[in-house]
């Protein structure tokens, strides 16, 4: 491409983006989950892995039983006090039509006014200052999640200032690997699915995200020189002296908020894209939204 594509405009708002969404907390605090409730969060692509991130990061943080579910897969039979769902275009089939299909409390997370969600949900958020023109989901994904850690008491200003940090970074080496494993603990291996997902979406790239500790039951075997091995968060013991051992390239920001490093993924995946000569924009066989017959 000979233009900066939008993504990369948009991988760097983020910072900002997350102080924002951060201070403005109190308006969306009457209609996210209060602690004790049990509570599902749901999305498809990019959004279950962020729902991911915020079930585990919720129950860790002791505010109350969650589940994460893609939308397709929530089971119909179960209860719960609210059902929290992600998604950007507001127009997703799955999302909508379990909306429709169920009768718990529901919190949708979008960036579209006049969406169907928006309609048929009980509460909405609207993150439209966070909407993108790539198809490749960036800064609406994390400031999602930036809201929810809010809303779970977290302070986001380290996370931003490392999301800065994280734009510096050169990823120059890093785009020039064969392959990449993501891997991280409870809360980021959704981050470590999301990566991966960015790879395969923008580059066309063989990419694979597993939880940390069980990447040495079997997934261990395809790391060798040329490829590497991303750990978010915490690194489970012996891992990196296990991957070493491999002659893999060992990625692990560990002075940098997990969601900061991903912010790092992003680049490396736009970088790659562009090397190979596609458009990080509009990736083949996607659309902005999934709407199906």
């Amino acid at each position: 491409m000979t233009t900066t594509p939008f993504v990369s405009s948009e991988i760097a708002t983020q910072p900002d983006l997350w102080r924002q969404v951060s201070t403005r907390f109190a308006q969306y605090g009457g209609a996210l989950p209060k602690a004790g409730q049990r509570v599902a969060a749901v999305g498809c692509g990019t959004s279950w892995f962020m729902a991911m991130a915020y079930a585990a990061l919720r129950e860790d943080l002791g505010q109350g039983e969650t589940d994460a579910f893609a939308g397709s897969e929530f089971p119909a039979g179960r209860t719960y006090d609210a059902v929290v769902v992600i998604s950007r275009s507001g127009t997703t089939t799955e999302v909508l039509d379990l909306i429709r299909a169920t009768d718990l409390p529901t919190i949708a997370i979008t960036a579209t006014p006049d969406s169907p969600i928006v309609e048929l949900a009980d509460h909405t958020i609207m993150l439209d200052f966070a909407d993108e023109q790539s198809v490749v989901q960036t800064r609406f994904a994390t400031t999602t999640l930036a809201l929810l850690r809010a809303s779970l008491g977290q302070d986001l200003e380290q996370a931003a200032a490392d999301a800065e940090t994280a734009l510096t970074v050169n990823v120059d080496e890093l785009a020039k690997l064969e392959q990449l494993t993501y891997v991280g603990t409870r809360w980021t291996i959704g981050l470590a699915h999301e990566a991966a997902l960015k790879q395969r979406e923008a580059a066309s790239a063989w990419t694979e995200a597993y939880p940390a500790m069980d990447y040495r039951h079997g997934p261990i075997a395809i790391a060798q020189p040329g490829r590497g091995v991303w750990i978010f968060g915490d690194s489970p013991a012996n891992l990196l002296h296990d991957v070493t051992a491999t002659g893999a390239t060992v990625v692990h920001h560990a002075d940098l908020d997990p969601m900061a490093s991903l912010v790092v993924a992003q680049r490396v995946a736009v970088a790659k894209a562009l090397a190979l000569g596609l458009n990080p924009d509009q990736p083949r066989s996607l659309t902005r939204s999934v709407i199906l017959d």
